[in-house]
């Protein structure tokens, strides 16, 4: 058995999900950053929960040859560390074509650290509160409301948008990434069922149970909501929400909270959306509840459009200093 690693701001605390190993390295100092592999939030639950930036790529940017996939169509590879500076110093470093693996993009690879990263006048942001704040609790609203209010002085245009419904991405991520890690683990299971965890062996069972009519609904629904986020972004450079409407979960309540039906709605409606769609994002650091556990809010771009979430997280970190904090067991 494989058990978590350790919070290093409280023992007791969530670290995020499979990348928490990396997010936690990175929070404790343990290294300047580290790989994250992110399919339905596994870079940014890590990087909010442990306080450290993390830096989610377009579908295809970063190349997956060397990791073991869970859903090759939903499957980023992305940096995780301090600062979005060194995020995107880490993505030039990794990104770009790779003839290992054919799906990795073969568009050029900018320099994700050049360009004025002290004003963001002009730079067009799309808010969508009643999408950010429905259901998200009040010191996570007060974070994002904060970032808000940061992203504006330093120049943006707020820009109200509306966000497509996420419901149905949502509810379909389950069985579609079941089907795609049914695929991905068919040499192996169910030969080996033994060796299965119970988490993992649901997913591919349900993969495998999931009829070819209901799996193309599913599809269908992820090109209607890639559609849908293509024409909001017409309109805006970025889109600002939450990463999790939770502040700063437990464990234990984490483990409560899987035995909601609502569960996934409300935990994947900021996550899980983005890599359906494919679109990269950018977690950064946003505040501290009163218990002094780290909150964060996320930035998400248009396809290849990394150099804008760079840009607007080194500006965003020149008047925040969060991610400079260092946790008490670093």
């Amino acid at each position: 058995e494989i058990t978590a690693p350790l919070n290093p701001w409280d023992a007791s605390a969530w670290t995020g999900v499979s990348s928490s190993g990396s997010g936690v390295a990175v929070a404790a100092a343990l290294c300047h950053g580290a790989i994250g592999t992110d399919t339905g939030g596994s870079i940014r639950y890590p990087a909010v929960a442990n306080g450290v930036t993390g830096l989610k790529p377009t579908w295809g940017r970063v190349s997956r040859h060397g990791a073991f996939e869970l859903a090759a169509s939903l499957d980023h590879l992305g940096p995780m560390a301090r600062s979005a500076a060194d995020c995107g110093l880490m993505l030039g470093a990794i990104a770009g074509a790779d003839p290992l693996d054919p799906t990795a993009l073969p568009a050029p690879v900018p320099d994700y650290l050049a360009g004025d990263a002290q004003r963001l006048d002009g730079l067009r942001i799309g808010i969508d509160e009643d999408y950010a704040l429905e259901g998200a609790e009040p010191e996570v609203a007060r974070a994002f409301q904060d970032a808000v209010r940061s992203f504006a002085g330093l120049g943006a245009t707020l820009v109200p948008v509306r966000m497509p419904p996420v419901a149905a991405v949502v509810a379909g991520w389950v069985p579609h990434c079941g089907v795609e890690a049914a695929v991905a683990h068919a040499d192996t299971w169910p030969a080996r069922r033994a060796e299965y965890g119970p988490m993992l062996a649901a997913l591919l069972e349900t993969g495998l149970a999931l009829s070819a009519a209901d799996y193309q609904r599913i599809l269908l629904a992820r090109a209607e909501f890639t559609g849908r986020m293509q024409t909001l972004m017409a309109g805006v450079d970025l889109l600002l929400t939450p990463v999790i409407p939770f502040a700063a979960p437990s464990l234990a309540r984490i483990a409560a909270l899987r035995t909601e039906p609502d569960y996934r709605q409300r935990l994947q409606r900021f996550t899980v959306p983005f890599d359906m769609s494919g679109q990269p994002t950018l977690t950064l650091p946003a505040g501290f509840t009163p218990e002094g556990m780290p909150l964060g809010v996320q930035l998400v771009a248009g396809a290849l459009r990394e150099d804008r979430l760079v840009r607007a997280g080194r500006a965003f970190q020149t008047v925040s200093d969060w991610h400079t904090r260092r946790p008490p067991m670093a």
